[in-house]
């Protein structure tokens, strides 16, 4: 293993995750998305890697030799291989395109720097030189974020972050910690637990995610009801421009002007480069303990979610199913653990340390809601494979489906009429265009006022099914906008949401964004094509 080599397994060049977390799509599944969606049994397995057509590199001699001055010359990588990994992120389109072989948009060449410094040296030889910057942490983004867009200049590069991968410092007393951007969840929760500690950041991406990467997109793990969204986790950032770096942050809370922080915390990698990242951190609990709930209906399980918000009672882990979601894990799942549930809308709940003390105070708000007790069982199920969705949704595109995701969030008097109208316009989409849909929503993430709601959407493939989605997410962003929602809750812009970022921020929004970009990245190297319109 050479020193540039990581300890975390690449990811599949066409699908999640690695080949030893994949298994194909039972036949019981498979006969149910035949009969309830009416999709062609047919396969559809993506071409063989000796079948992608990757585009020649355009860097030139002159720029991969100052970049090699910088990070060595395996540090700048132009092979095939490498360049295809770093050819964009992991939504539904993204692999439909490789699965087809198409990447020749890959990046002209793969930079690794080893430091913060040779970060901001890279960055400025870039800026001289008009290449264009994508940031690469763990390549997860599902919203177009680090596609390798040119945006006018001769070339890019994708910049991978996977060398900083250190835990730099833990402050046990103030009970923070130093984590370099690089470095992908679990083996930050590794670091940290030889401490004693925890982050609590799990999101569904959680095993292949950056810290960098969880700053830069505002990111939400399924815990946040417990240990809150990763950007109030911030307390201090490091950050790299191509016009100079800067270190903010100084104490837990701050007069002094406009938290400058929150600049970069969403930014995307367009604004500069997070290179370090200082959070709050969490003693790791000794007690877990796990719940699960039926509600009659998804208006009464959202109601009593809101009741333990805003009464500040809220579990670890609180998660609400919709009918058509809660169905279909029961189809999948007949042998969900003690408790028995026929219908209705699941609740998964989970404590850990200090809130296992709300336990009793949440149950009596949830069966006073209209909710019964199913036991441990579903939930610990739940827990056991909180991470296979992705996985799930790969096995489902070799059987002639398309499955994607899509997420908002509003306040609870919005909630039922924003779901409705997503779910209505995803809907009539996939109908017009011949494939009629099986739309899913649930509730992982709640406030005091209001809530996200995650759609999953499954329906046959069309003929071209990367416009067939593009269609319907358009339908499904417009219905997002008119209803008052916010456009997205943890999956931020990249490209795929920038249409609807000047209705939400306004138009002077948008100026204010571009004056930063002006500032901070005069050239506009940095990440083209992504947050800002």
């Amino acid at each position: 293993m050479t020193e540039l080599e990581h300890r975390t397994p690449e990811q599949e060049w066409n699908a999640w995750g690695t080949a030893e977390g994949a298994s194909p799509v039972s036949e019981e599944v498979r006969t149910l998305i035949e009969q309830g969606l009416g999709v062609e049994r047919r396969d559809t397995p993506s071409v063989s890697r000796s079948e992608v057509r990757v585009g020649e590199s355009r860097l030139t001699a002159e720029v991969r030799s100052a970049l090699a001055a910088i990070v060595g010359d395996d540090g700048v990588r132009t092979d095939d291989d490498t360049r295809l990994l770093h050819s964009g992120g992991k939504s539904t389109p993204d692999l439909l395109r490789r699965r087809a072989g198409e990447a020749e948009s890959a990046p002209d060449a793969v930079v690794l720097p080893g430091s913060h410094e040779q970060v901001c040296a890279v960055l400025a030889q870039c800026a001289e030189h008009r290449v264009a910057v994508v940031p690469f942490g763990g390549g997860t983004s599902v919203v177009g974020g680090v596609e390798p867009e040119r945006g006018g200049f001769s070339s890019v590069i994708a910049l991978d972050l996977r060398l900083l991968d250190g835990l730099l410092e833990i402050d046990a007393e103030s009970q923070t910690a130093t984590l370099q951007a690089g470095l992908r969840g679990p083996e930050a929760e590794t670091l940290l637990s030889e401490h004693g500690f925890t982050l609590g950041h799990f999101p569904q991406s959680f095993e292949h995610a950056s810290i960098g990467g969880f700053a830069a997109t505002r990111s939400s793990g399924q815990a946040s009801s417990g240990y809150g969204r990763f950007d109030g986790m911030v307390v201090r950032l490091r950050v790299a421009t191509p016009n100079g770096e800067l270190d903010l942050g100084r104490a837990p809370a701050s007069a002094a002007g406009p938290d400058l922080r929150q600049l970069f915390l969403g930014s995307e990698g367009a604004l500069g480069i997070i290179t370090e990242v200082t959070v709050r951190v969490h003693p790791k609990p000794r007690e877990v303990e796990s719940e699960a709930w039926s509600f009659p209906d998804f208006a009464t399980g959202a109601t009593a979610l809101r009741l333990l918000a805003q009464e500040g009672a809220l579990p670890t882990v609180a998660r609400l199913s919709d009918e058509a979601e809660t169905m279909i894990n029961l189809a999948t799942a007949r042998d969900v653990g003690s408790g028995e549930q026929t219908g209705g809308c699941l609740m998964i709940t989970r404590y850990e340390g200090p809130r296992i003390a709300a336990r009793q105070r949440v149950a009596e708000l949830l069966a006073e809601a209209g909710g019964s007790s199913l036991g441990a069982g579903p939930a610990e199920k739940w827990d056991h494979g909180r991470y296979h969705g992705p996985y799930l949704r790969d096995a489902l595109l070799d059987v002639n489906a398309v499955v994607e995701t899509l997420e908002t969030a509003c306040t609870w008097s919005q909630l039922a009429e924003t779901c409705d109208a997503v779910r209505a316009a995803l809907t009539e989409s996939l109908q017009a265009q011949g494939t009629p849909p099986l739309v899913m929503c649930h509730i992982s993430h709640v406030y005091p006022t209001g809530a996200s709601l995650y759609f999953t959407v499954a329906c046959g493939r069309g003929e071209d099914p990367v416009a067939q989605w593009m269609r319907a997410k358009r339908a499904a962003g417009d219905a997002i906008s008119r209803s008052g929602a916010t456009i997205t809750h943890h999956h931020a812009v990249g490209m795929d949401h920038g249409a609807w970022l000047t209705d939400e921020i306004g138009e002077l929004g948008v100026q204010v964004l571009r004056a930063v970009k002006s500032t901070v990245d005069p050239s506009g190297v940095l990440n083209p094509g992504k947050l800002i319109p």
